[in-house]
């Protein structure tokens, strides 16, 4: 799509709401405005009309900002194959109180003023709205501990956003596991994630960071060793700062794709360099059925570790050999039936959207997956992500439209059978514009999740691929990225490394003082 911005340069602003819309286009820039040195973001222009691009040779938008004496308005121009549509959206000038205020508010308004004229271009609407940020359940919880009562919230997110009743109702819902969880922290409170980027395969779908244990398995033994190395690092600084962690997760990757050994090793040294007493909820990935085994089971067990999460994303085999799973249904019931021996907490993942499957098949993956009786189930929607094969391959998958009846059914059958949605997130490039909701009976929410998705306390990352990201009690966030690969991990471990393992330690400890 061509672009003109016209008295402002919010372009992430703009190109937030154009891919959350049209996810098939992509931004073209006619021209860029000068900013102002006074603001930083806006130009004072009030009656100055920009050019319009005719739109004839494609798709166009000219989104300008302006002010008057008593309001700030944003209006959006859009233009396709000879038609036109035009969006307002405006705020009253003292509204804008300070430089963080003043940059959200007239985000907000650029948003909403773009989703306005781009209804007209859309065959319906979508969910979200005008709603562009992967956490939208912060805007609930937000509103809901400002005093604001469930019934408002849910008028402010489908008035004012523009969300769906059904959206809404999963934002309010996540945002009271989330504030009921809030009440229960303490400032010293964060977790712990550990990063284990192997799999025995890598899926269709999938653009994670993560090594087939085929491929590098040379890498396994010197990968361990580091993030010993790093453990006992963190653990270190944990002491000395003084924090409680209450949730560990580890994750991948799929964690049990390592040998039983070395499995071993890593959960070892979690427990002899952490105080684990506080710890409330302790998780290993074990997604992938064909990495589950008694022995490997001994291994989490013997450790203390009280929740695994085995991840079918299907059971259909259709649907699993289309996206390169290495097992089969049966495999999954094996591995439940394996985990339930051990009297873990069970956690299941199902996948919408996924090539070869369809509405009734998904339905049936559902039911099969809640006759196993986990306590937790995250429904996830196809993100269609540049780096994973099903984009390579141009591979066919479900329609939006297919998508939505999969995940209207999720909801409705998991409210049935006492499932509440407890946290979720969106992505991008996700099949018709949906999202990803964990949904739990009642005591079995995951912690970790809801910590790191609604940002309510600090998680410290260990391991490739991991990220720290650090919670001030203002609000204030700051992200530090472990390198990504095995053999990059391994050697940004060395202490001479500027950006390793060293320098984040002494980030966070910066962050804390």
């Amino acid at each position: 799509m061509k672009l003109l911005l016209h008295g402002h340069d919010y372009k992430y602003a703009v190109e937030q709401i154009l891919l959350a819309l049209f996810p098939e286009e992509r931004p073209e820039y006619i021209s860029a405005p000068p900013c102002s040195e006074a603001t930083g973001k806006i130009l004072s222009i009030k009656h100055k009309k920009p050019p319009v691009p005719d739109g004839s040779d494609g798709f166009s938008a000219v989104s300008v900002l302006s002010f008057g004496d008593v309001f700030a308005q944003s209006v959006t121009t859009i233009k396709r194959g000879g038609q036109t549509s035009r969006g307002i959206a405006r705020v009253r000038r003292n509204k804008l109180t300070g430089k963080l205020v003043t940059d959200r508010v007239l985000q907000r308004i650029i948003k909403t003023s773009f989703y306005k004229a781009a209804k007209f271009f859309m065959d319906r609407p979508p969910v979200w709205g005008s709603l562009t940020g992967i956490r939208p359940a912060q805007i609930a919880s937000a509103a809901l501990a400002s005093g604001k009562s469930e019934k408002s919230v849910t008028q402010l997110l489908t008035h004012d956003y523009y969300v769906s009743p059904e959206r809404a109702k999963l934002c309010v819902d996540a945002a009271l596991s989330a504030l009921a969880l809030k009440r229960l922290l303490s400032p010293p409170d964060v977790a712990l994630y550990i990063g284990i980027p192997f799999c025995p395969s890598r899926c269709a779908y999938c653009s994670f960071v993560s090594n087939s244990v085929e491929k590098s398995f040379g890498l396994i033994d010197p990968f361990v060793q580091t993030i010993q190395r790093e453990i006992e690092a963190a653990a270190e600084l944990i002491k000395h700062l003084g924090l409680n962690v209450i949730a560990v997760y580890i994750g991948g990757g799929t964690p049990t794709a390592l040998p039983p050994e070395s499995l071993k090793t890593v959960l070892q040294t979690l427990g002899n360099s952490l105080d684990l007493a506080r710890v409330r909820e302790y998780t290993v990935e074990a997604g992938r059925p064909d990495t589950i085994t008694a022995q490997k089971l001994d291994v989490i067990k013997s450790a203390g570790v009280k929740r695994v999460c085995v991840n079918p994303q299907s059971m259909s085999q259709d649907v699993l050999d289309a996206i390169g799973r290495n097992h089969t249904p049966e495999d999954v019931l094996d591995a439940v039936r394996l985990v339930r021996k051990y009297n873990l907490a069970l956690n299941m993942d199902i996948i919408a959207g996924l090539p070869a499957d369809i509405v009734s098949g998904f339905m049936s993956t559902l039911n099969t997956v809640l006759s196993l009786n986990p306590g937790n189930i995250t429904v996830h929607t196809l993100s269609l992500k540049k780096g994973s094969r099903i984009m390579l391959e141009g591979t066919s998958v479900p329609s939006g439209a297919e998508v939505a009846e999969m995940l209207k059914y999720a909801a409705e059958r998991l409210r049935d059978s006492g499932f509440s949605p407890y946290y979720l997130y969106r992505q991008k490039f996700t099949s018709g514009g949906f999202e990803n909701t964990g949904w739990s009976l009642p005591g079995h929410e995951g912690i970790y999740n809801i910590c790191m998705m609604e940002e309510l306390c600090s998680v410290i990352g260990i391991g490739g691929g991991a990220v720290t990201k650090l919670v001030s009690d203002d609000g204030r966030i700051e992200r530090i990225f472990n390198a990504k690969y095995p053999r990059e991990y391994v050697l940004k471990a060395d202490p001479s490394q500027s950006d390793g393992i060293a320098n984040k330690f002494e980030r966070i400890k910066g962050f804390y003082s």
